[in-house]
């Protein structure tokens, strides 16, 4: 299975966009949303049944058995947190604002306090003609990740036999992208015309060069900035890096997907220009 991985540098860009515009250009057989913290591949590309749920276990959180409590308030004390709360007599630990230090286990005199495992998110993946993983991760919890490589692990697992996945990942830098890029054979970075937008382009062009990955880049709206597209094509040419297409700003496009319609579903200029952008890609993937 060949692996494409969709990144930008920040939220917004256009990412999903792109990315939902693949899987449809391709038929593509596997894909998924690694931005578990706020997934929404799936507003494009809706799913007829039902997904196969699963929880996902991220750090322990506390536990305050109230049968052994014997109220000596060093738990409460010893948090650095502010995880427990203390009402009526009673301290019970807000899984929220719990970061599953163990500390107040350490210290309670009564063995009261015990850490056990915590759902962090949920997993979905949906088996039709299709193969869709996707996940969303608790509100207030970590290991975001570590659920990004879950999703890639149950989509490979599920679709051994597809040629090609696309993965719609996380913006930005941090953990859920780290995890996205490991394994993947092509990484096509989706950049904005704007000052942020440039900064945020080679921060995410420095991280994926640590995975030694091939890296294509591609520039969304570009005519609300045309002097800022122009350099980050020059930034690609001195970079070595493949500048695959220009995608116009585009009104229509902006209200098919405000509808929940795949840009490719309508015909407007930032669709045709997303069909030139996927043949570019595809033939660095597959050195056409």
């Amino acid at each position: 299975m060949v692996q494409l991985l969709i990144l930008s540098g920040k939220g917004g860009t256009g990412k999903t966009t792109v990315a939902g515009a693949f899987i449809k250009l391709r038929d593509a057989k596997a894909f998924a949303d690694c931005d578990v913290v706020a997934p929404n591949l799936h507003l494009i590309l809706p799913q007829e049944t039902g997904a196969v749920e699963s929880d996902f276990y991220g750090m322990p959180k506390a536990h305050i058995d109230p049968d052994l409590c014997v109220s000596f308030d060093l738990c409460r004390q010893s948090c650095r947190f502010d995880a427990i709360d203390h009402e009526d007599g009673c301290y019970a630990v807000n899984p929220y604002a719990c970061e599953g230090c163990g500390v107040c286990a350490f210290v309670c005199p009564a063995d009261a306090v015990t850490m056990g495992p915590a759902v962090a998110g949920e997993l979905m993946l949906y088996k039709n003609e299709h193969v869709f993983s996707t996940a969303k991760l608790k509100m207030g919890s970590g290991n975001s990740g570590k659920l990004v490589a879950e999703v890639k692990k149950q989509m490979v697992a599920a679709a051994k036999k597809a040629d090609l996945a696309v993965i719609d990942g996380s913006p930005g830098i941090g953990c859920p992208v780290i995890a996205s890029i490991s394994g993947v054979d092509m990484v096509l970075v989706v950049a904005e015309p704007s000052i942020s937008g440039i900064s945020d382009l080679e921060r995410i062009v420095k991280t994926s060069e640590h995975f030694d990955v091939k890296l294509a880049v591609c520039v969304n709206k570009y005519d609300t900035n045309t002097a800022n597209t122009e350099k980050i094509e020059a930034y690609c040419k001195e970079a070595k890096l493949d500048f695959v297409g220009r995608i116009p700003f585009d009104s229509v496009a902006a209200k098919a997907l405000n509808q929940g319609l795949n840009i490719t579903e309508v015909d407007c200029p930032a669709g045709n220009a997303i069909k030139s952008v996927f043949a570019n890609t595809m033939h660095l993937l597959y050195n056409i």
